[in-house]
């Protein structure tokens, strides 16, 4: 079997987790540049923004990237289970004197498409990673007819083999210390979501398709033991999140750096999919998971104004404090360092 190098076109078999809304172009070129993969996460970036960002990877490294996208079914909107959630927001909105007849309603996040599609066709990005499944056999048809590579996010044995049946170059354990949303899909069941360290051994037997690590990997040492496990490679993200590069919001990072990054949970009440993030005001008055949350990403937008009136007075009761586990990682350095720093586990491995 080829190793991930070979696969991804890399130095090192490396990826930085694509982090939505805390990183965008910078972060990819320095990764990239280091010899791991960086990652450009696209679900919440417009068609134009997206080429920009394109253009601006383009420009800053010639090595591998890879771009993301969600898969996610978008659900049809109910007006019943809207006026649910805005009820149980109710009181934070007459706290913060908010208006809610004047919030609007819709997505924040869109799955990948045939109009995204014509956009990626125009630069070939040569890996292109998915989270919650697979696209349609027709796009995914596409991006490999560029010669891309395919990653998706596998939590379960079930997923890892539904993955490689329909056409991932590569398998990406997503274990439940992750930061960000869990990429299930077969089964929104979170009994079944396992740690890293069982998952991964359980992956790398099931498929022979090579299985990359993600969740709860900080260090050198935390490379070497998923290495160790079989893996052929290793995603990381939290320890990324404190960096120059990361577009991680002060009240972010002043989170990541408190002894409150010790606990995190999964929560659905930011966009209406279990994420996991450092548990805050709202987490803990209305209970990590909410039954009155609509489906994602239809839970963004009730939320969004609380958000943004908290963060105006320096607190981050209301916002997505995405976080793993372990946020020991976390250091204000380069990504460059922080990609040297974790490159040596896999010396630690050999």
């Amino acid at each position: 079997m080829a190793t991930l190098q070979q696969i991804l076109g890399t130095e090192l078999p490396l990826i930085q987790a694509p982090m939505a809304g805390i990183q965008v172009s910078a972060m990819a070129i320095a990764v990239s540049n280091a010899g791991g993969l960086g990652s450009l996460p696209c679900a919440m970036l417009s068609p134009d923004v997206m080429r920009s960002e394109l253009t601006a990877i383009r420009a800053g490294t010639d090595k591998p990237y890879n771009v993301n996208f969600f898969c996610h079914t978008p659900p049809a909107p109910s007006t019943e289970r809207e006026a649910t959630w805005r009820a149980a927001l109710a009181p934070y909105y007459a706290e913060f004197g908010i208006d809610a007849a004047s919030i609007p309603t819709g997505p924040g996040r869109n799955p990948f498409s045939a109009d995204v599609a014509d956009v990626l066709a125009e630069f070939k990005p040569p890996v292109v990673s998915f989270h919650f499944g697979l696209p349609s056999a027709e796009l995914l048809a596409r991006v490999h007819g560029w010669g891309a590579k395919v990653l998706a996010s596998a939590t379960t044995v079930e997923e890892a083999l539904w993955l490689e049946a329909h056409g991932a170059d590569a398998v990406i354990a997503q274990g439940l210390e992750a930061g960000g949303h869990r990429g299930h899909f077969l089964s929104h069941d979170l009994t079944r979501q396992l740690g890293t360290f069982a998952l991964l051994p359980q992956l790398v037997r099931a498929v022979k398709v090579p299985v990359i690590a993600a969740g709860g990997i900080a260090d050198a040492n935390g490379v070497a033991a998923a290495m160790a496990l079989g893996a052929a490679g290793v995603q990381v993200g939290t320890a990324y999140m404190l960096t120059p590069e990361a577009t991680t919001s002060a009240i972010h990072r002043a989170a990541l750096k408190s002894e409150a990054a010790r606990h995190t949970a999964l929560t659905n009440l930011f966009t209406g999919r279990p994420a996991r993030g450092i548990v805050n005001r709202v987490m803990r008055e209305l209970g990590p998971i909410g039954a009155a949350a609509p489906e994602f990403p239809l839970a963004t937008s009730g939320i969004a104004p609380l958000r943004t009136k908290a963060e105006a007075q320096g607190s981050g009761d209301f916002s997505p404090l995405w976080s793993g586990q372990n946020a020991t990682g976390c250091r204000e350095v380069s990504a460059a360092e922080v990609t040297r720093a974790l490159a040596q586990g896999f010396h630690a491995s050999l």
